[in-house]
């Protein structure tokens, strides 16, 4: 019944259902949070953050529920029956739409733990949710400039230090960091400004993954390359509340965190080298692939003239 609403009722409907239901939450994790942060006991504090990762985790999973009520939206799914909860991931989806995120969260949702980004630490001071973000364990990246470090070198290495210690309390509970490396969402406009050699992607930015690998200290296990799709067109977030999405291919591997994958990126000029060659290839790969699930959904194929 409600899948065969008109579009412009159902954006609506949907657009009231995500707020409401998004401060529905807010004072569980404010209780939560007083608990967390006022306890002296570790173990009252680690059951309180699992109780912050079960309304995400309830969250994501009534959202997921809601979308599927409404949408008739076909999805494409691949690489994701060997992942598990207690794994720890990285992430590394191209960006296209403010759907991405939803559409990771219906890919990956009780497949793997508990999405978290590394934000920038500016944002830890955006009313509320600069507060849910950290209760929440979303860490912080303090990045210091070249200018700033010129003038007190004795911040050098501070910002990693901080970020690693920010990431401590990952060691004993799983998690899937994303990093979505373009840095912002493609657009043909921005693509050409770029130059960029790829026909569906930006150019990666290989400091921000390299500097979540080294701050991780090893934690992460598995590296997941996210590509996703949308055959019949890009679509806005206020497109696919009406139910404009058709369908959404996501493709996934799992590929191993290679010990040569960390290291000192902003000092190590051999090891910057190298890991900027290591992303290139793969974002080549994910653009070879984005252009095979294109040409399979128009009918064509590799090759064809």
């Amino acid at each position: 019944m409600l899948k065969y609403l008109p579009g412009f009722i159902k954006g609506i409907l949907l657009y009231v259902f995500l707020a409401v239901h998004t401060l529905m939450w807010v004072p569980f994790i404010l209780v939560s949070a007083f608990f967390k942060y006022l306890s002296p006991f570790s173990g009252i504090r680690r059951f309180f953050n699992r109780v912050l990762n079960g309304i995400a985790i309830s969250w994501t999973g009534i959202n997921n529920c809601t979308f599927r009520a409404f949408h008739r939206t076909e999805w494409e799914i691949r690489g994701v029956s060997e992942l598990n909860l207690k794994e720890w991931y990285l992430l590394l989806p191209n960006h296209q739409s403010a759907v991405d995120i939803l559409a990771l969260q219906m890919v990956f949702h009780r497949k793997t733990p508990v999405f978290k980004f590394f934000l920038k630490w500016e944002l830890m001071w955006v009313p509320v949710l600069g507060f849910i973000w950290k209760v929440l364990d979303f860490p912080f990246m303090k990045r210091y400039s070249r200018e700033v470090l010129l003038k007190k070198p004795h911040l050098k290495g501070k910002d990693l230090a901080k970020t690693r210690k920010a990431c401590e309390k990952f060691r004993d509970i799983p998690v899937a960091i994303i990093n979505f490396v373009e840095g912002t969402r493609f657009k043909p406009e921005k693509q050409r400004k770029q130059k960029s050699p790829y026909r569906h992607l930006l150019k990666p930015k290989a400091g921000g993954v390299a500097f979540v690998l080294g701050a991780m200290g090893g934690q992460l296990h598995r590296l997941l390359d996210v590509t996703i799709v949308y055959p019949d067109g890009v679509v806005s977030l206020w497109q696919f509340l009406c139910g404009k999405a058709k369908k959404i291919v996501v493709h996934v591997r799992d590929l191993p965190v290679a010990s040569e994958l960390i290291g000192d990126y902003f000092n190590d000029m051999e090891f910057k080298k190298g890991f900027q060659q290591w992303l290139n290839d793969l974002w080549a790969f994910k653009d070879n692939e984005i252009e095979e699930i294109l040409l399979a959904e128009s009918g064509l194929s590799i090759g064809t003239d």
